[in-house]
Order: structure tokens, then C-alpha cells, then sequence
């Protein structure tokens, strides 16, 4: 499914004081570290940046005391009804939202996002960064183990081919799969323009629950923002049924900075329609893997200023 896991919001107001920071990647460990990058802080933001990349499928960030005001305000907004409304108009549940959503204006705006084009405003840069950096960790990951050369891989939530394009690079046997017939479309026609020589990924239209076979490995990376944690259990438990040695995930973190910033947000839907935004903790996500037999083996961060992201390898117990 086409995602960016940055944490859902339809409002960016800067912090200046926050650093751009990508975890480095160790085994399960509660300490992360950090390397800071050079990028320009967000008070050189214009509102012109930020208005041109709200939907609702990136995050604000917020400083704390401004949260806290604008917190309050929440008991004034019905943020749970407009997602009703959304449903209603697309005559189904949350993965019908998602999956006109992404087919459509959704599609326009991530496309341009995930890809290489100028036409993005800074905000619009920073998210793209974000994300590139959860794939780029992942594919280290994933090479960590040694060659991919002919090892089986679903990419579970393919996009426009992000990762299932550098995995064929390596040799792996990829299946990619997304909701959107539009994402799928996409994603088939960059990997034929750049997979001359290697073997094209097998690429299908599919939810995650109807996805079966079986891998040597499961990727699924900025999806899970799209399920509340009653339904994520199940997504996760279906995942690594479909795996035989490594799960890798990406999700928005819940903490509570995290939720109040989303929740600030859905004070401001913006103008265009968006999906819901469910964030994940990490003990909710871990209990899940735990509960089918698995167990979290490397686990990082990844924060630009409007985009965050936990990303974790799981094994077998």
C-alpha cells in the first residue's frame, strides 16, 4: 500500500529548535543513537511550503507548549465524524477510503513525493527524505544478512516501487503488492525503465489481508498508519505467516508528543480529503509479535523535521 509513515496531520507549524536525525541500527536495544544532518531548520519555512503539502498523510511538528493549548481544543472538533463521512461518500470502511484515496488525489500527491521531480515545496522534500531514509535503512537491513541474490521477498505496500526496484537490483525474486491500481501501475512502469537487466518484479493489486504464498522474507514498510491496533494485530500476524526468517516493519510511533501532534492536527483537516492516521507504540507492536511467535532483532528510528518513523526486523523465536 502507497505510504509514507510519517505521522498523519493536516497541520505543520515549525519547530526551530528540532534537529533533522537518523538512527543508526543495532540489535533490540531501548537506546538509539543518532547522527545530525545538516538541513535547514523550519523557521526558514514559508507558509507558502507548509500550505502546499498539507493532506492527511503527514505529521506536524508542533513545539510542546503549543500543543498543549491547542490540545484543549480538541473537545470542540468532531475529527471522528468527517472520517465517517469519508467512508460514507466512498461506500465502505477505512481500506475503501484508503484504497480511492490513494487511486486518485492521493496517488498525484505521493507520486511526486516518492519520486525525483522539483515540483515538491520543502515540506514536501522533507517527507521524501524521510521516507528514502526508511528504505535505505531497510535494504541494509535486509543485506546485512548476506546476498539477496535469489531470495524471496514481498513487498508488501510497494508504492511506486521504492524498494522493490532496489531489491530486483540485488537479485532478490520480488513480489510487490498495493492497494492502489494506480501505485501498482506506477511502480510496473519505473521498474521496466530501470530493471533492463535484472528480473522484473512480479507486481499484483492487493490489501495485505489477501496476500498468501510464502517468503523468505516480508517487507512492509508505512502501511500499518492505515490500521487502528485491533485490526494491526491481525495485519501483523498475517505477515508473518507469510514469512519464513525475516518480517521488517515501519510504523509512525505513538508516544505522547507523538499523539498530541496528531491530534492538534485534526483540528485542521485542510483542503483536501485524506485517510485516517492510527500511530503504533512499539510494546503494542511487539506484543503482537510475540503473541504468533516472533521477536523484535533490530529496531531504529528515523526523524526529518515532518516525518517519523520506527523501523523493525523480526525473526522467528
Amino acid at each position: 500500500m502507497a505510504f509514507s509513515s510519517s505521522l498523519w496531520s493536516s497541520l505543520f507549524i515549525p519547530n526551530p529548535n528540532r534537529n533533522n536525525r537518523f538512527s543508526t541500527f543495532s540489535p533490540a536495544t531501548p537506546k538509539l543513537s543518532t547522527t545530525t544532518f545538516a538541513i535547514p531548520p523550519l523557521s526558514t519555512a514559508t507558509a507558502a511550503d507548509v500550505t502546499g503539502a498539507i493532506d492527511g498523510t503527514t505529521i506536524a511538528v508542533v513545539s510542546g507548549g503549543f500543543v498543549a493549548g491547542l490540545t484543549a481544543l480538541l473537545s470542540l472538533t468532531d475529527p471522528e465524524r468527517r472520517r465517517r463521512e469519508q467512508a460514507e461518500e466512498v461506500g465502505g470502511d477505512d481500506k475503501e477510503v484508503v484504497k480511492e484515496y490513494f487511486n486518485n488525489n492521493g496517488f498525484q500527491r505521493w507520486k511526486k513525493i516518492y519520486g525525483d521531480t522539483d515540483d515538491v515545496n520543502r515540506v514536501q522534500r522533507d517527507i521524501r527524505l524521510g521516507h528514502s531514509k526508511t528504505v535505505e535503512n531497510a535494504l541494509q537491513m535486509l543485506k546485512e544478512e548476506g546476498s539477496l541474490e535469489g531470495v524471496s521477498i514481498c513487498d508488501a505496500g510497494c508504492g511506486t516501487g521504492s524498494l522493490s526496484i532496489p531489491l530486483a537490483k540485488e537479485g532478490a525474486v520480488v513480489c510487490a503488492s498495493d492497494i492502489s491500481a494506480a501505485m501498482v501501475a506506477e511502480a510496473e512502469k519505473q521498474a521496466k525503465e530501470q530493471l533492463a537487466s535484472s528480473v522484473m518484479p512480479k507486481f499484483v493489486v492487493s490489501d495485505l489481508e489477501s496476500l498468501d504464498g510464502l517468503y523468505d522474507t516480508v517487507v512492509c514498510l508505512d502501511v500499518m498508519i492505515h490500521y487502528p491496533q485491533s485490526k494491526a494485530d491481525g495485519m501483523i500476524a498475517h505477515l508473518a505467516s507469510l514469512a519464513e526468517k525475516r518480517l521488517v516493519l515501519s510504523f509512525a510511533p505513538k508516544t505522547f508528543y507523538y499523539d498530541a501532534l496528531k491530534r492538534v492536527g485534526e483540528l485542521f483537516p485542510g483542503p483536501s480529503k485524506a485517510t485516517r492516521a492510527y500511530l503504533h507504540s512499539e510494546a503494542d507492536v511487539e506484543r503482537a509479535l510475540r503473541k504468533v511467535g516472533w521477536t523484535i532483532k533490530k529496531r531504529g528510528l528515523i526523524a526529518t523535521q515532518f516525518y517519523f518513523a520506527k523501523l523493525i526486523e523480526a525473526v522467528p523465536m
